[in-house]
This record gives structure tokens, C-alpha cells and sequence, in this order.
């Protein structure tokens, strides 16, 4: 567990943009904090893509990706959110975008370009590109050619894509992208996952080499909360 915590720690409630509604709060200073953390990555070009996954569901997966989105994007950067959750998809709900077309349909239909349904939240400076319709072959899509280019494509027009994936023990989804992308970030929900359920996660993506680059720790009591920051 401890290989897992070497870059950020940081506490948040699973509700919604949490960092919109008050900019004031804790839960969006602890966001701001973590987009310092990971902002010289990003500004140098080491980090072009990101997986945000968990061990379970239920842990706050979702919530984080869009608020760490949409935090970063307040600093003019070119954010891509991706919904890659084919199972539970949830992205279109928090920003109130149609879900009608998306990552499915770009990979099933490879001439079409992302650029023709990538929405833009006009409040947030932040490009979103939901998931679509729901795939009988989830994994299969995730894992072919079709999809190793589209990530190549999306770097090119993007300071940051963030992928929001199924957790890690569910399904081998999150898995599979990890090993595609720069960097992976674990949500740990705090007193709702094992310390064992965390290690099984992390050997699963040790599997495919994914680059952790750290964990955020979610619903903490507020009378303990806290951050932590651990360089490498």
C-alpha cells in the first residue's frame, strides 16, 4: 500500500464539482493542491495522459476525474476529460452533456474524427468526451488497435487527457488503458476498501507497467483530514 501513496494524498466528499460551487472549501483547495503537484508534468510534457481508477466502486472515481479536470483546467490548459467507464458511465451526468455519441463511437467507426464530438463546457474552459452508448465488448474495443491510435491522436491536441475507468477488481478495463497512458492516480476510499483490496489493485497494474503517480485518499472524517505530499 505504502508504493502506491508516493505522490499525493488528499481528501474530498463524492458529491459533484464540488470546486465550482466554492472555490473557498477545503475539498477544493486539496484539488488545487493536487493539480501543483502534478502541474510540471504536465508543463514539461512528461505526463500527456492520465487513467483515474480505484480498487471498487463507490470510491469517488468519477467526482475526482471531473473536479481534477475542471481545476485544472481554470489555469487555460487544454483538458480532455474522457469517460472509458462503459459499464457504469457517469461524466455526461456531472456536466449535463448528451450521451448519445462518444469513445464508443470513435472507436467503432475509425473514420471519424474526435474532434466532431468532443463537447466543450464553455463555463469551464474543459473539452469532454463522453462515453457513448454501452459496448457488448467493453474490454475488446479498449484493448485494439483502433484505440492505441486514438490515444496517440488525442495527445497531440491536448495538454492533459484524463480517463475516467471502471475500478481495477471489477474489470480488466482500467487494466488495459493504464498500460496505454502516461500515469495512473488510485483513489482509496478510506474505510471502504481493504489494505488488501489496494495491493491486489496495484499488482494488477504493476501487470501492464503502469506508471502510478499517486493516490488520492477519499471521505475522510473531517475532524482528521489532511494532506500529504511525498515526492519520489
Amino acid at each position: 500500500m505504502a508504493a502506491l501513496l508516493r505522490r499525493v494524498r488528499a481528501d474530498s466528499r463524492l458529491t459533484k464539482l464540488v470546486v465550482n460551487q466554492n472555490k473557498f472549501t477545503h475539498v477544493s483547495e486539496q484539488f488545487r493542491t493536487i493539480r501543483t503537484n502534478i502541474q510540471h508534468s504536465v508543463n514539461t510534457g512528461k505526463i500527456k495522459s492520465i487513467v483515474i481508477t480505484s480498487a471498487r466502486d463507490g470510491e469517488g472515481k468519477s467526482f475526482a476525474a471531473a473536479n481534477l479536470a475542471v481545476t485544472l483546467a481554470a489555469e487555460n490548459k487544454r483538458i480532455l476529460l474522457v469517460d472509458a467507464d462503459f459499464r457504469k458511465p457517469s461524466i455526461h451526468k456531472i456536466f449535463k452533456v448528451e450521451n448519445d455519441r462518444g469513445l464508443t463511437t470513435l472507436l467503432t467507426n475509425p473514420s471519424l474524427q474526435a474532434e466532431s464530438l468532443i463537447q466543450i463546457d464553455l463555463e469551464n474552459n474543459l473539452f469532454i468526451l463522453p462515453s457513448g452508448y454501452i459496448p457488448s465488448n467493453p474490454s475488446e474495443l479498449l484493448n485494439s488497435d483502433r484505440m492505441d491510435d486514438l490515444v496517440k491522436e488525442l495527445e497531440e491536441s491536448y495538454d492533459l487527457i484524463i480517463y475516467d475507468m471502471p475500478p481495477v477488481l471489477s474489470v480488466t478495463d482500467a487494466q488495459i488503458v493504464s498500460g496505454k497512458v502516461d500515469g495512473t492516480i488510485f483513489i482509496i476510499s478510506k474505510g471502504y476498501v481493504t489494505e488488501e483490496d489496494v495491493i491486489k489493485a496495484g499488482d494488477l497494474l504493476n501487470i501492464v507497467d503502469a506508471n502510478i503517480i499517486g493516490a488520492i485518499i477519499n471521505k475522510i472524517e473531517r475532524s482528521k483530514r489532511k494532506y500529504v505530499y511525498v515526492p519520489e
